[in-house]
């Protein structure tokens, strides 16, 4: 059987025991790649432009052009390359505004080595990641910003309003199906309805909405 191409990464990251660390960890994973590394958010760009991986790991806050003047440089320039972006434990505007800008992941720098793998995989396969704990941070941050929550949209169904829940917990189509035993193809069916019927572009927008408006409780991205 032939297998499958590795996913390949660039580390961003200004700190070189953080970034590293990232490639030490990410070295020892079977299934990806460090295809490189960068200290600086143009090198990070120019890092993209000459290896053009499958995914950019980049620090939020980055010397000389911060991870979201990367992110909309790699955007605009290789789009086939995936974006997510490290935070520390501080979820500001920034953050908020990559969102908007169609970032495919975000992560805390805490992230368990285990769940940033998944992460990596996950947005790869074409998928976002956005950690529930980002998640619970930014929906925080959206309420200080708004006096009204959002206006429901189109009525969901008790099934699309399960699959909801369990993206805004971060789990994948395929982990989706695996726990309610619905077909991948379905999953992605209800997928493809709750973005139409929410009106939102994709699914880190999606959550976030789900979230602001009351369909899905904070307290359920603590659940299993």
């Amino acid at each position: 059987m032939r297998q499958s191409a590795p996913v390949r990464v660039l580390i961003a990251d200004d700190h070189e025991l953080v970034r590293r660390g990232l490639a030490m960890l990410l070295e020892t994973e079977a299934g990806i790649q460090v295809a490189g590394e960068a200290r600086t958010g143009r090198e990070a760009v120019e890092g993209v432009l000459r290896e053009r991986p499958d995914v950019l790991l980049v620090d939020l806050k980055m010397p000389d052009l911060d991870g979201l003047g990367v992110l909309k440089a790699v955007k605009a320039r290789a789009p086939g390359t995936r974006v997510v972006l490290l935070t520390g434990l501080e979820v500001d505007e920034a953050i908020l505004e990559a969102v908007y800008q169609g970032a495919d992941g975000f992560l805390f720098k805490d992230v368990p080595p285990a769940e940033l793998c998944k992460a990596i995989r996950v947005i790869a396969a074409g998928e976002v990641y956005l950690q529930p704990a980002v998640a619970a941070r930014l929906v925080r941050l959206l309420a200080r910003s708004q006096e009204e929550p959002p206006a429901r949209r189109g009525e969901l169904t008790a099934r699309e309003r399960e699959v909801l829940r369990l993206m805004a917990r971060g789990h994948t189509n395929q982990e989706i199906a695996e726990l309610t035993g619905l077909a991948v193809e379905t999953v992605r069916s209800h997928v493809k309805n709750i973005l139409q019927k929410l009106e939102q572009p994709n699914r880190t927008r999606a959550v976030l909405f789900a979230l602001q408006s009351g369909l899905v409780d904070l307290a359920e991205l603590r659940g299993p």
